[in-house]
């Protein structure tokens, strides 16, 4: 039995192109048909937000991009809507524009628990569709329980910063790949996908190194 295809994901929790493209990767995986292995890695868009940030995120992206508010409204609509097309409801005006270091540090601590890809999905989730706050140690320790983690151990990590160190490798390889947006999905540790890419692109790479593995064994 061969190998599964391992799957290397940057991605980042209040990025709306990530959950997009976790949505199309996972169509692709489907009409592929084979066994894909996934693991996310940590990347932080906006580093140096603060974690109770005031404002909405039109006003967050006006601010960092220095572009007019109607066009930034112009841009969410755009995404909510292509959004809509893989089948999710964001909801940007009641979005919690926030740090996302704690999340990613919550990831890694679910990813040793086994249940990384189901922390992932419910971060996203409560970020773009459920309006909660994914910044907050305590916020992110009730989304953790109600996937059945151990809610006090996930408030002891966090508190203590047990996985920031796997957070910044993460962020330091995404660099020494030249990853420079997300999200970004790495196949087989040789082919670099960028962006929310359609679902058949997905399946074309993970078909060709399905290939090359047959020509070879």
């Amino acid at each position: 039995m061969s190998e599964p295809i391992k799957v290397d994901i940057w991605s980042d929790v209040q990025c709306p192109w990530c959950y997009i493209g976790k949505r199309k990767f996972e169509a692709g995986a489907a009409q592929f048909g084979g066994d894909v292995e996934v693991e996310y890695h940590s990347f932080e868009l906006s580093p140096d937000t603060p974690v109770d940030f005031d404002g909405t995120p039109v006003d967050y992206l006006s601010q960092r991009k220095g572009l007019p508010i109607d066009q930034v409204e112009k841009m969410l609509e755009r995404v909510t809507g292509i959004a809509a097309s893989v089948g999710l409801d964001y909801d940007f005006d009641h979005v919690h524009q926030t740090n996302t270091v704690k999340a990613h540090e919550l990831i890694h601590y679910a990813k040793a628990q086994g249940r990384q890809l189901d922390m992932k999905e419910r971060l996203l989730k409560a970020y773009f569709v459920d309006g909660r706050h994914v910044g907050r140690i305590e916020d992110l320790a009730d989304l953790a329980a109600e996937i059945g983690l151990d809610r006090a151990d996930v408030v002891r990590a966090l508190e203590s910063n047990r996985y920031l160190a796997d957070v910044k490798a993460d962020v330091a390889l995404a660099t020494e790949y030249g990853i420079q947006g997300v999200p970004f999905f790495v196949i087989d540790g040789k082919y670099g996908v960028s962006g929310a890419q359609d679902a058949e692109t997905f399946a074309n790479v993970l078909t060709q190194v399905r290939t090359e593995r047959e020509a070879t064994s």
